[in-house]
């Protein structure tokens, strides 16, 4: 006999033996609907409690930048020792006051002293010979003014002879050879007279080139001896201006070097602030820059009036100089925080300064949703920045939510679930 089968409805229908394919397909393609639909962004749940949450405002931008700066004189004077030599007596010590020639400290040199002793010797050497060079000459001067007097004398007598043997000759009282003989020893003399005449005259001019150009020998002589005298007193290192001695290195004995940089003497009647500044604003630090700082209660102006070009782990250096009063206790290597102004208050889009900009360098930020619950990493462009502030360019509205702390534990992970 024939039973008859029950027909099966509700899940037993579907579970079927012919209905099984159907209800797999059903099945996976719910599945690929889920895949696609889902949210593929990697999360991280946060402890709320652990992150700082700012607002996003729109308010005035102060374009400013914090730095420290470290007062120092205006002027600094290095001291070098102008010859080499042994330190015998330090005269004044690091951060006394000194005036200008002042002696700091007192040196030794031996082959200096030697040097002098050898210009001493050659000095009254040369002397003796200019000395005996001159007596050979006056005895050389008299004699041949007495051999010139001698032929005066032979002269006149020749001279007389020959008159009076041309009158005789003329009355033909004597022989012609007579009178030739009188003529021709007055011409004799004559001519040994004019030589004498033109040798005295040749030793005027050879004794006073000669005497002239020793007496040149000598002062040149004199005038290096007393170089070689100077160089003795630069053994003493003298301050070379009112101030205060600063750094001093020098020690009793030590050996210094001619040119050697041994301290600096500060001049404390002006003062300027040296500061580092960050060398993301070297396009916008320009001397003419204006400055303050606050002190005791009172406000101080200052203008920036150097940038150093050398950026040294990256940061370079900037002297500014007070424009109005100058603090009362104002001292060398105090520390003052000045508030460097680069451009003028505008409005702007702002977001407190944090500790994320240290991992996004301003390129991206997680903002907060509505709800509260959840921050998404959104991609923003970071403009200026002060000590209280980044201006945002794009990416973020005014009344936005953003996480502004460190971002060091969150990974890449691009939804960050908040748990309170």
């Amino acid at each position: 006999m024939d039973i008859k089968l029950e027909k099966k409805k509700g899940l037993r229908a579907i579970f079927q033996k012919k209905n099984l394919p159907w209800a797999l397909g059903v099945v996976l393609l719910g599945f690929i609907v889920w895949l696609l639909l889902r949210d593929h962004s990697s999360t991280l749940r946060v402890d709320t409690q652990l992150v700082t949450i700012a607002k996003v405002e729109k308010d005035q931008f102060n374009d400013y930048v914090r730095l420290t700066g470290s007062v120092q004189p205006m002027t600094t004077v290095q001291l070098t020792p102008l010859e080499s030599g042994v330190v015998e007596r330090i005269v004044a010590e690091e951060g006394s006051t000194v005036k200008k020639g002042d002696v700091i400290l007192e040196m030794s040199n031996n082959s200096l002293s030697m040097q002098i002793l050898q210009s001493e010797a050659d000095l009254a050497e040369k002397q003796n010979i200019l000395r005996n060079t001159m007596i050979s000459m006056e005895q050389e001067r008299i004699s041949i003014s007495q051999e010139k007097l001698q032929l005066d004398l032979e002269v006149s007598r020749a001279k007389r002879n020959f008159e009076q043997q041309q009158n005789l000759y003329r009355d033909k009282l004597i022989a012609k050879e007579d009178f030739l003989q009188a003529q021709e020893n007055y011409n004799l003399a004559v001519r040994k007279r004019n030589l004498v005449l033109e040798r005295q005259r040749q030793d005027s001019l050879y004794r006073t080139s000669q005497v002239s150009q020793m007496e040149e020998n000598l002062r040149s002589m004199q005038l290096n001896m007393e170089l070689i005298r100077q160089r003795v007193d630069n053994l003493k290192v003298k301050a070379p201006t009112d101030g205060e001695i600063g750094m001093l290195d020098a020690v009793l004995g030590q050996s210094l070097t001619q040119g050697a940089n041994i301290g600096q003497v500060n001049d404390l009647t002006t003062y300027k602030v040296q500061a580092q500044i960050d060398e993301h604003y070297i396009d916008r630090v320009t001397t003419g820059l204006l400055a303050s700082f606050e002190r005791q209660d009172k406000k101080y102006e200052m203008q920036l009036r150097k940038v150093y070009p050398e950026v040294r782990n990256g940061q370079f250096k900037a002297d500014f100089r007070f424009t109005g009063a100058v603090p009362e206790n104002i001292r060398r290597g105090q520390t003052y925080y000045l508030n460097l102004q680069l451009g003028e208050a505008s409005e702007a889009v702002l977001i407190p300064r944090g500790s994320f900009y240290q991992a996004t360098g301003g390129k991206w930020i997680y903002v907060v949703d509505e709800s509260g619950k959840k921050a998404y990493r959104r991609e923003i462009s970071i403009g200026r920045q002060n000590p209280q502030y980044y201006e945002v360019v794009e990416g973020l509205q005014p009344g936005e939510k953003v996480i502004t702390s460190s971002y060091d534990n969150f990974g890449e992970n691009e939804v960050l679930i908040l748990n309170r």
